[in-house]
């Protein structure tokens, strides 16, 4: 009989609807009811596409016999941590302050005032490896609430405090200046891997942000070649098993130090990043791997992660039928079934695919580490692969459409199509805006998520301002269209009003002065897999502070918030990645380039164009009539002899209106 999550919007929730175990959602009443029945909360906090969930959730909550125990003795709540990343990032705070590490599934044990006082991550059936068996930490917590509860009580009651007042301290703050980037990309060099590519060593995430930032910096200080910490880490991936070498897209992470054998699921703010990275890296390099590997992962996106409703679903799951890589991995044999003998060895040379394996049980993730020799038999080979692959079990999707990440796939999609000439990805970026700005605004509020077109009641937290905001003044850089710009000012209007921490200039809370209350407001300004609350906003206001008509708001929240994170990204860049590419942005202007010319003009799509190809990152271009309504970066530039022209500007000094390619290339080569 199916639970209470049967009517969850989540599709982790609803992956646990039928477990015996009896779930509550997270709510005031869930905790009321541990109150009532003096019994501690169980806290399960994980997301779909969770290989190690989805082995806890076998293990443990679809055992009758643990259900029993657990509905007897506690209140069980289950929270997607994608949902209700607050709720996530405080008791993830706990987990890592008491065992010195996290992860999901994360296992907290609370009190019925949500204080929790033991804290851990994946839990065995029966003991092993150091970790004692699920049932025995039942029974252990069990026993500690009933015969010594004032006691678990009070320590639940100081490590809420500690936890609190941790929350609210601040990192001390520094000014941002080229000198600092300078030496922030020096301590990411040396930690590079310059036979695998990546830094530091396995396992070994997509490192994206930090890329950007490195083919940023050498825009800025120039040079001859590209860092080799970018371009080999670029091709080490793109060749890698991480990657989908037959249909185009990333995995979350490698479990080794060479990119060979991935954590299998597929996540969207990877892809969405990762795009944004190798449309950079095309544009900058002759070589056409990263051009390739844009436009596959662009396709991936549009192909595998939309939504009927126009958005983007979360991630592809790690496992089909319970086993993880079964969709993605091969043997020598299973080639030769599908292709026959001489190109299943062609293939199986080709793809790195051995007799021992390297994967499991003898098969292989596929890697194409160099150019097939003949295109064209690749071409219908790697058809005949994606064929029989599709046979196959296939992961499930998590259809949620999360703001913030969505957000990051509006920039990527705009920012890439507008740079490489695909106007389909730019449409699709607008239609997932259409959706985010129709659905998940509620009464002027952004929402964190929806599913099949109902929105969710979680609040929409500030990674979710920011990164939709960032996406929509792409949108508006690709198309002209004022509404984009008016949207987005809206949101970091809100952002500003709700989630700076009025103490500290600077500073924000990832949830609103309004929202629900928790033990603590959480605030985490690291950049971890996905961009954090505070680097996406102090992107979006960067970007904003050249856009708007009035500025000087927009760029001085920026500057502040810049530098409250800079002696983490001095000291901690590969933590500090999307921090320091807007500081990139910062240090040069940003760049802006208007180019005014009449619709239609050939001269102007000329000038447009070659500004996209040639432009640093971080440059805002926009293009349109000469005093476009609802433009102000349109404002006050006329045509040059009734024609084309070209407006460069680095802060508040321009450069004379360029109306050739070569007078433009001239002013968006010029150094700051």
């Amino acid at each position: 009989m199916p639970n209470r999550l049967a009517s969850a919007t989540s599709p982790y929730l609803l992956q646990h609807a039928d477990n015996p175990v009896d779930w509550w959602e997270w709510s005031d009443e869930a905790f009321a009811e541990a109150a009532r029945r003096d019994v501690p909360v169980l806290l399960s906090v994980g997301y779909a596409a969770c290989h190690w969930c989805h082995v806890m959730a076998h293990e443990s909550f679809e055992d009758p016999e643990i259900a029993e125990q657990i509905n007897r003795d506690f209140v069980a709540v289950k929270v997607d941590r994608e949902e209700r990343p607050d709720i996530d990032a405080v008791y993830m705070a706990a987990t890592q302050a008491m065992t010195g590490q996290g992860g999901w599934p994360m296992t907290c044990f609370l009190t019925p005032a949500g204080e929790p006082f033991h804290c851990g991550t994946y839990y065995p059936p029966t003991p092993r490896g150091g970790l004692p068996s699920f049932r025995q930490l039942l029974d252990a917590v069990t026993t500690a609430w009933r015969e010594d509860g004032a006691r678990v009580r009070g320590a639940a009651g100081e490590i809420a405090a500690r936890l609190a007042d941790s929350a609210a301290a601040a990192l001390p703050s520094a000014d941002i200046h080229p000198d600092l980037l300078d030496r922030a990309a020096a301590t990411v060099e040396a930690q590079f891997d310059p036979q695998a590519g990546g830094f530091g060593a396995a396992p070994k995430f997509p490192p994206s942000m930090v890329l950007e930032f490195l083919l940023r910096r050498h825009e800025r200080v120039g040079g001859d070649e590209l860092p080799a910490s970018v371009r080999v880490t670029c091709e080490r991936m793109a060749r890698g098993g991480i990657y989908d070498q037959l249909a185009g897209g990333f995995a979350r992470y490698s479990v080794d130090g060479r990119w060979v054998v991935p954590h299998f699921e597929k996540m969207l703010y990877d892809n969405a990043l990762l795009l944004r990275v190798y449309a950079h890296l095309a544009r900058v390099t002759e070589d056409p791997l990263p051009r390739r590997i844009a436009e596959e992962t662009a396709a991936f996106l549009l192909r595998d992660l939309r939504t009927e409703e126009g958005g983007f679903a979360s991630a592809l799951d790690a496992d089909a039928d319970g086993v993880e890589g079964l969709t993605y991995a091969w043997t020598p044999q299973q080639l030769r079934d599908v292709l026959g003998d001489s190109d299943g060895r062609w293939a199986a040379e080709l793809l790195t695919v051995t007799e021992a394996g390297t994967f499991e049980h003898g098969s292989s993730t596929l890697q194409l580490l160099a150019d097939p020799d003949d295109p064209a038999r690749w071409e219908r080979v790697r058809a005949a692969l994606l064929a029989a692959r599709a046979k196959r079990p296939q992961p499930a999707r998590d259809d949620k459409v999360i703001t913030s990440w969505n957000g990051l796939a509006i920039l990527a999609l705009a920012e890439a199509g507008a740079a490489l000439g695909h106007p389909e990805w730019v449409a699709a970026a607008a239609e997932a805006a259409d959706l985010l700005l129709r659905l998940h605004l509620v009464d002027g509020r952004l929402r964190r998520s929806s599913r099949g077109g109902v929105v969710g009641a979680a609040a929409g937290v500030l990674e979710d301002h920011g990164c939709l905001a960032d996406g929509l003044f792409a949108l508006h850089q690709a198309t002209g269209e004022a509404r984009w710009l008016a949207a987005g000012a809206e949101l970091l209007d809100t952002a500003l009003a709700h989630f700076a921490d009025p103490g500290q200039p600077g500073s924000f809370f990832d949830t609103a002065d309004d929202a629900e209350a928790l033990l603590h407001r959480p605030r985490d300004v690291t950049d971890n897999a996905s961009p954090c609350g505070g680097s996406s906003l102090a992107s979006a206001l960067l970007t904003a502070s050249v856009l708007v008509a009035e500025p000087d708001r927009y760029r001085t929240a920026a500057e502040a918030a810049l530098r409250s994170a800079g002696v983490l990204a001095e000291k901690h860049p590969r933590f500090a990645g999307h921090w320091l590419t807007a500081a990139e942005a910062m240090v040069r202007g940003p760049l802006q380039v208007a180019v005014v010319g009449e619709d239609g003009d050939p001269a102007r799509d000329e000038l447009l164009a070659h500004a996209r190809r040639l432009a640093a990152g971080g440059t805002v271009i926009v293009a349109g009539r000469p005093d476009e309504p609802g433009v102000p970066l349109l404002a006050g530039r006329p045509l040059v002899d009734g024609g084309a022209a070209a407006y460069v500007c680095r802060g508040f000094v321009c450069d004379r209106p360029a109306t050739t390619v070569e007078e433009l290339t001239a002013s968006l080569l010029l150094r700051p």
